[in-house]
């Protein structure tokens, strides 16, 4: 509607995490039915080349173009308001149409193991004393208030250039022939900023964990144990085919089977930054707007990684002889792993909905959920905490239509809606 009223050029859609490629798909269905004849941009993080070709592009034929990032957009964008827009758009709809056939072609010769199968080859731990910790504390924990200048020294700072299309690891990039000073400008800047907002406290952590009796329930769900009742995580399994002796991962493989086990789960938050951002944009001030939602993401993580760290050490104590120094934390040389619900591992962001309810977290911490559990604000965290000495990260991978008929019917949603949630990694 508002692109009709406004008789635009041309439409972008920006992607934060997987439900929104469905979204853009409903997109593009609604501009061809409402005959739309205007380029559509697709772009994000979670977005990629093949996902557009494959999903996005065949729903409309005026033009859909993957742009990697907002800088680009500009020479894109340059081009479709030129002449040079129907050899672009053509160009990019045969390029399109390989990675169509391509992908289509390759999906026909990937096999998947049975779940049955998966699960036989589920990974095999020891649980005993050596690797169950008895947590200090049990339930939600008392957390002190976090001053933003605790967090500081825990910044990964790699990332943050990376806003900024500046590639390299921190701090070698400060050191680079090309990009050096540019870098050193931004931290110099950056730094002056963070400084500012710790002096001035525009900026709050919020923060909120708990640690729980856990025993795996079934094959690949958990039971929590909570002063209220039990919760169930419900967690996918790996079903590539894999060679000989190797293990098709679920999270669950991490709590023990039948005997008392732990989990936690954490949700923290950087907050106030609608008051600088709304500044900016008052002053038409773009540098800074970016700057400060920058910080704000990587102060966020920082927490996580703080709060982490605390767990490890403190309230769950099983790692009280730890000293690692940042570089140390961002290589993640510590025991344990904190997965989030929409990352490689546990991919359906519906598992939010469970993990908020345990922690009460928009209470404790103001985050909200979208409608599409997205987390608002952006600037958040969330995750569950796995202790067991060989916890590790690992990615899903593709799954078929009978793990994901199982795994509906586990959560007790409708098989039709938990294909949505899971269709980033459904092999159709």
């Amino acid at each position: 509607d508002e692109a009709i009223q406004h008789q635009v050029d041309i439409i972008g859609l920006s992607g934060l995490i997987t439900p929104s490629l469905d979204e853009m798909v409903h997109v593009a269905q609604e501009m061809k039915r409402r005959q739309f004849n205007i380029p559509l941009l697709i772009g994000g993080a979670t977005t990629s080349r093949m996902h557009t070709a494959v999903k996005i592009a065949e729903q409309y034929a005026h033009g859909v173009l993957h742009v990697l990032d907002a800088s680009r957009s500009v020479t894109v964008v340059s081009e479709l308001l030129s002449q040079q827009k129907a050899s672009l758009l053509q160009r990019t709809r045969e390029e399109y149409i390989q990675l169509r056939d391509d992908f289509l072609a390759r999906q026909k010769t990937k096999k998947l193991l049975s779940l049955a199968q998966s699960r036989e080859r589920a990974l095999q731990l020891v649980f005993d004393q050596n690797t169950i910790s008895n947590p200090k504390q049990t339930g939600l924990l008392p957390l002190p208030e976090i001053s933003l200048a605790t967090l500081k020294p825990y910044i990964d700072w790699t990332p943050f250039f990376i806003t900024w299309e500046l590639h390299g690891p921190y701090p070698q990039i400060l050191q680079d022939e090309k990009v050096g000073e540019q870098a050193r400008n931004l931290l110099n800047d950056a730094m002056r900023l963070l400084d500012e907002v710790i002096e001035q406290k525009g900026l709050q952590a919020r923060a909120v964990a708990g640690i729980w009796p856990a025993r795996r329930k079934g094959a690949d769900d958990v039971e929590v144990i909570t002063d209220q009742g039990t919760q169930t995580l419900h967690f996918l399994r790996q079903q590539s085919e894999k060679a000989a002796g190797q293990s098709n991962y679920c999270l669950s493989d991490f709590i023990a089977p039948d005997v008392d086990d732990y989990i936690g789960a954490f949700a923290v938050s950087i907050q106030g930054i609608e008051t600088y951002i709304q500044q900016y944009e008052a002053q038409h001030d773009d540098y800074h707007k970016i700057m400060i939602q920058a910080l704000a993401d990587r102060l966020a993580e920082a927490l996580a990684e703080y709060l982490h760290a605390q767990v490890r050490t403190v309230y769950w104590g099983y790692a009280t002889d730890e000293a690692l120094d940042n570089a140390a934390l961002i290589r993640e040389e510590y025991r344990g792993i904190r997965p989030a619900p929409g990352y490689p591992a546990c991919p359906d962001h519906t598992e939010k909905e469970t993990l908020f309810a345990l922690l009460n977290a928009t209470e404790q911490t103001g985050i909200q959920l979208t409608e599409s559990l997205a987390m608002y604000p952006a600037s958040s965290v969330c995750g569950w905490y796995f202790a067991h000495p060989e916890s590790r990260y690992f990615g899903l991978g593709k799954i078929n239509r009978e793990q994901l008929s199982d795994y509906a019917q586990r959560k007790n949603m409708a098989e039709e809606t938990m294909a949505k949630w899971l269709s980033p990694v459904l092999l159709e």
